[in-house]
């Protein structure tokens, strides 16, 4: 018989047990207990990507931080001076989640180069650093199919997790696995038909379990200049916004306590009707 607690059971001990804001029950959730009035604000979103152009009008109040990593001589380097956006997608993908959040802060990590390529390495490393940095959104407009990063890519996710920061990753537009998008800690998101911001869906049958628009969508790009673009990262991008507006009026909220909001209040779960009829 053991005379010590149990391995991870401290946080349990009466003199350690947290008090919890309750959540409504699921019925109750609305749009407007989940965002109402919400615009984001203070909450900080690291959008790993090819960089944010800061003086696009899409972009709004610009970006909040930077960093930039690439391949030195001998081991990566991490620049945290301003920088731009080398092909467009992270600026379209700061636009969007600007639309719906924004009073948010953004942060512009720089993964990917001019033709929105980029090392395994590079892509964990600008996680791992948005997690030890006080993210509290990462917007993930990208992954890998490389089996080699599947573990550290899966460890950093759970880590995450534990820390209640929201990962929001896109489905690889290919029918193929791609990481992070297919674990089960991360908010994952693929594109919808309809032309409606005010518009996602839940998937019942994982792994990607939220839609979200991301056909022909107008967005910011290269230069300052527009176009229309059709990717699983807008979609992506989109969820980031909605998560933020949640957050800027929830800050409390656990992950898994996102996804369920999130569930409870997409457009294809039906809603009781007023007076119950």
């Amino acid at each position: 018989m053991m005379e010590r607690r149990p391995a991870w059971s401290s946080s349990f001990a009466p003199e350690a047990l947290s008090a919890l804001r309750p959540v409504l029950p699921f019925d109750d959730l609305t749009p407007e207990w989940a965002w109402g009035g919400s615009t984001g604000r203070g909450v900080k979103i690291g959008v790993i990507d090819s960089g944010i152009d800061a003086d696009h009008p899409a972009v709004g109040r610009g970006v909040q931080g930077y960093l930039a990593i690439r391949d030195g001589s001998a081991r990566l380097v991490y620049d945290t001076a301003p920088h731009g956006d080398d092909y467009g997608h992270g600026t379209a993908c700061a636009g969007i989640i600007r639309t719906l959040a924004p009073d948010c802060d953004l942060y512009s990590i720089k993964v990917l180069g001019a033709d929105l390529n980029g090392r395994g390495s590079v892509f964990v490393s600008g996680l791992a650093w948005a997690i030890e940095n006080g993210m509290q959104v990462c917007n993930l407009s990208l992954g890998s199919t490389k089996k080699e990063f599947y573990g550290v890519l899966h460890e950093l996710t759970d880590l995450a997790y534990f820390r209640n920061i929201m990962l929001v990753t896109a489905a690889n537009n290919l029918p193929v696995p791609s990481f992070p998008a297919m674990y089960a800690s991360v908010i994952s998101v693929a594109t919808h038909d309809s032309k409606s911001q005010d518009v996602f869906y839940y998937n019942p049958r994982p792994p990607v379990e939220f839609g979200a628009p991301g056909i022909d969508v107008h967005v910011a790009w290269y230069g300052g200049g527009w176009t229309t673009a059709t990717g699983n990262s807008f979609a992506a991008a989109h969820m980031t916004g909605w998560v933020a507006r949640v957050l800027g009026k929830h800050p409390d909220l656990t992950a898994f306590q996102m996804k369920a909001v999130l569930q409870a209040l997409a457009a294809n779960v039906e809603r009781p009707a007023v007076g119950g009829k």
